[in-house]
């Protein structure tokens, strides 16, 4: 499993706050039906104003070292 670091690097050129299409190109390009899911049920951390999803970065970082996402990525053509 990856450092928290590597993931803060990784991460780093995108903004503190994420959209849902720059969230579903940070985790590999995944779509937006997917990305939505991971959202609606919680597994990543989000606030919504107006009908947009917006993601914090740490969120972000937080799920992808999860045990959930472990899980999950396995079932993934593409990682990150």
């Amino acid at each position: 499993m990856k450092s928290r670091k590597h993931y803060e690097k990784l991460f780093d050129p995108y903004p503190d706050v994420v959209t849902l299409p720059e969230f579903c190109n940070m985790l590999g390009g995944i779509g937006d039906s997917t990305a939505r899911k991971l959202i609606r049920t919680n597994r990543v951390k989000h606030f919504y104003i107006r009908c947009t999803y917006f993601i914090p970065k740490e969120s972000v970082i937080d799920y992808v070292m999860s045990y959930d996402y472990l899980e999950y990525s396995k079932k993934l053509k593409a990682r990150i």
